[in-house]
């Protein structure tokens, strides 16, 4: 099956979570324990963290031409209680910043909460819940779920840390039968005075591609608190974009599976529609040519 190399970096750092490029179809099937080391490779010598450094550089000035519009579906499954499903949409485009992107979640209840999400090294996320008494955008926490119950939240969403200068190379590895760097990357003194509980994030990016194969969110005595992983891809016209990513609690084992159930690329947004104050504006109109998704 015939892959760009450039495809997936956009959707990845802009949502993600969103993408891991790979030759075929990855099949989702029981979440791994959170304390099985992938198969490792033999190694000599210590990581090039020289290499380390043009890896990251290499990804995160990786992207697509255009912008993009997804439609999408949370699927909320807690490990006691019943599914639920919430409906979302999703503007990405890039900036003088980075990656930005407009999300909007259809909360229980209908009220619908909208975030812009940018990345960079000065990420921040922006949010405001209509419907509410009070209808004001504000900074949001980026541990904020996404709405109420749902695991997903707007740091899976930004990654932030991909900017955070203190990252380290560790290793080469084989994860989902693909040789991966994994990477760890330690919180900024800032960062780290807001969220004590982090310790780190490491992430396991392809090595043909660089892009994460999955990530994890690491707290107190390095125990893993959750993990994002792709579950599988879909194409629309000659690219390559995610079609379900499983945010997981590693504590509660409650899962969120984020599902594409509808695409248009190479759009073209105006830049007011990524701007804080205009949250509460109606978004960009769909796009006439939305290719659906098949679950």
């Amino acid at each position: 099956m015939p892959v760009r190399r450039h495809t997936p970096a956009l959707f990845w750092r802009a949502f993600f979570i969103l993408t891991v490029l790979v030759t075929g179809r990855l099949q989702a099937g029981p979440a791994p324990s959170t304390n099985a080391a992938p198969g490792e490779y033999l190694q000599f010598g210590t990581p090039d963290q020289e290499e380390g450094r043009r890896v990251l550089a290499g990804f995160r000035a990786a992207g697509i031409p255009g912008e993009f519009y997804l439609e999408f579906d949370l699927h909320v499954l807690p490990r006691r209680g019943d599914e639920r499903v919430l409906s979302g949409r999703l503007w990405g485009a890039r900036n003088e910043q980075g990656a930005v992107t407009r999300v909007a979640v259809t909360a229980d209840g209908g009220g619908e909460r909208r975030l812009l999400i940018q990345n960079g090294p000065q990420a921040t996320v922006w949010g405001v819940d209509l419907g509410a008494a009070t209808t004001t955008t504000r900074v949001v926490d980026a541990f904020e779920p996404l709405v109420p119950g749902v695991e997903l939240t707007a740091f899976d969403l930004q990654m932030p840390y991909l900017y955070w200068p203190d990252a380290k190379l560790e290793r080469l590895t084989r994860i989902r039968s693909r040789p991966a760097h994994v990477f760890l990357f330690h919180p900024p003194a800032a960062f780290a005075a807001q969220h004590p509980e982090i310790l780190g994030v490491r992430a396991y990016l392809d090595t043909q591609f660089n892009v994460p194969v999955q990530s994890e969110l690491i707290g107190r005595n390095s125990r893993v608190l959750r993990t994002l992983s792709l579950v599988d891809l879909a194409k629309v016209g000659n690219e390559y974009i995610p079609k379900s990513i499983d945010l997981r609690n590693d504590e509660t084992r409650d899962k969120t599976r984020f599902q594409v159930t509808a695409a248009a690329l190479g759009q073209s947004f105006p830049a007011t529609a990524f701007a804080p104050g205009e949250l509460v504006s109606p978004p960009p109109a769909i796009p006439r040519r939305l290719v659906p998704i098949a679950p």
